[in-house]
């Protein structure tokens, strides 16, 4: 059973769907909340090495969060930006999936997660 670890907010109606498609897939995944528990720095880290094109596909930038901090990402060194991450798990694009231990997948894409997991 390959490994998937699915950080999560209940409110997210994006979370939800991914979770339903998970299961509607008879997947089994490890739910944390994002809010609660923000994902490990290594995981971070390993989501900034992913996207180090547009480091701002890591923010939830529809999110309150974001737009209430006036945030300039691209201002911010990979150390700032995983200091911002953990200290509100709100800013953190959701759903975040760790595959494998391996590769992130940040949001929900019916056909990336197909390609992805089946």
């Amino acid at each position: 059973m390959k490994k998937i670890i699915f950080y999560s907010y209940s409110k997210c109606s994006t979370c939800r769907k991914a979770a339903k498609w998970f299961e509607s897939k008879d997947f089994e995944f490890q739910l944390i909340d994002i809010v609660k528990e923000p994902p490990l720095v290594n995981y971070l880290n390993l989501a900034l090495e992913q996207y180090s094109d547009d480091k701002k596909r890591i923010f939830n930038t529809r999110g309150k969060a974001f737009k209430n901090n006036n945030i300039d990402v691209y201002s911010l060194s990979s150390e700032e930006i995983i200091q911002l991450l953990l200290s509100d798990g709100k800013l953190i694009k959701r759903p975040f999936l760790i595959y494998e231990g391996k590769k992130v997948i940040l949001g929900f894409n019916e056909i990336e997660y197909a390609k992805q997991f089946t």
